[in-house]
């Protein structure tokens, strides 16, 4: 046989799998009718004969509104059929995380839901999975990360210890420890800040991918903070108090209590990983992480709420007590200082001051209070 006749066999061209659904997502598809039936609409991805958008076209899958899913296998984004409110589901393992859904609909139902010192995202459905007794879809409201636009003031900052300080005294005061008060499950309400929308799935471009998502300043549109993630979560009765449980690790590693076997009160854990969040976000840093100019004011009342016995840490009342007073000591021209990140270049911190005084000045101008206290 000639050899120079002999070609290689060819194989079928192969299809682009790119932008397709992840076993994850395959779920929601599979729900998407049941989900519509209880009054929810997910994407279009998720449609049981969606058909991609950039097919057929010479679009790229990742410029297209239906070419990503969500970055958490566990949340996925929806909307109420009612209202078109924009949601997010959260899936739950009942088996796994007994407490979460009790403790997230009791601060969810009044006369606690109508309490302006709860912080704790509102539970709107708790939806059984038909195929499945263990899991659940908890529908909550689109949240966004809390700090996601960066802050732009000091007094924002301000506002955002306010907040998250008073959200788990409150909780503490109901007798519920949070166990896990982390920066991951600290969020935020960011519909005013991006009047225009953003992406469900890529928070950073607005919601036809069509550019970035375009957003205001927390001192021109106040925002709320909400404590997220109750799956460790513990209510006690008050007889119970102190209760004491085993260790438990959240996002938190160095919580010094969790070094030893020895069961703890989960209390002064929720102050510690609080104060610790405030400490590694905005006064000190680390390799990884950008430390914020203008917050050592904090340092006093994070250095007691960060002490290694819990048993001289503050509670979570004498931290919003210190912290107010703290608080009323700050001017405004304090409160309206710029915040800048401890590893921002020269030049993209130039700019932005340049931005920053702009703004300054006008909110000066109009008398735009320098806390951002939303109504």
């Amino acid at each position: 046989m000639d050899a120079s006749n002999i070609r290689p066999t060819e194989s079928p061209p192969r299809k682009d799998l790119r932008g397709r659904l992840s076993e994850d997502e395959v779920f929601w598809r599979d729900h998407y009718v049941w989900l519509l039936e209880c009054g929810y609409r997910l994407q279009p991805r998720y449609h049981p004969d969606w058909k991609p958008s950039w097919e057929g076209t010479d679009k790229l899958w990742m410029t297209c509104v239906d070419g990503s899913g969500p970055q958490h296998y566990s949340t996925m984004a929806a909307e109420r059929v009612s209202d078109g409110e924009l949601l997010t589901f959260k899936t739950l393992s009942k088996s796994i995380f007994p407490h979460e859904i009790e403790i997230g609909q009791y601060f969810s139902t009044a006369p606690l839901s109508k309490d302006p010192r709860n912080h704790c995202v509102p539970i709107y459905d708790a939806l059984q999975v038909p195929d499945n007794d263990d899991i659940w879809l908890l529908a909550m409201p689109r949240l966004r990360a809390h700090d996601d636009p960066r802050f732009d003031t000091v007094g924002e900052g301000v506002e955002f210890f306010r907040q998250i300080f008073e959200g788990l005294q409150f909780m503490h005061q109901h007798h519920v420890a949070h166990r896990d008060a982390t920066y991951m499950n600290i969020m935020m309400d960011a519909r005013l800040l991006y009047p225009e929308g953003y992406h469900p799935f890529l928070p950073w471009r607005n919601p036809n991918m069509s550019g970035s998502a375009k957003h205001l300043t927390r001192t021109q549109r106040p925002v709320t903070y909400f404590l997220v993630d109750f799956g460790l979560s513990r209510k006690y009765s008050p007889e119970e108090r102190p209760p004491l449980e085993p260790i438990i690790a959240g996002g938190d590693r160095s919580v010094p209590e969790f070094a030893t076997t020895k069961a703890c009160d989960p209390f002064p854990t929720d102050v510690y990983t609080l104060g610790n969040l405030v400490k590694m976000y905005f006064l000190d840093g680390d390799e990884f992480t950008s430390s914020r100019s203008g917050f050592e004011f904090m340092r006093p009342l994070v250095t007691d709420m960060t002490q290694a016995d819990p048993s001289k840490r503050p509670t979570m009342d004498e931290v919003v007590e210190r912290f107010e007073t703290i608080r009323k000591g700050l001017s405004s021209w304090k409160l309206r200082s710029r915040v800048v990140k401890s590893k921002d270049s020269y030049f993209m911190g130039f700019f932005r001051g340049i931005r920053h005084w702009r703004r300054r000045i006008v909110f000066i101008v109009k008398r735009v209070p320098p806390l951002p206290t939303p109504n």
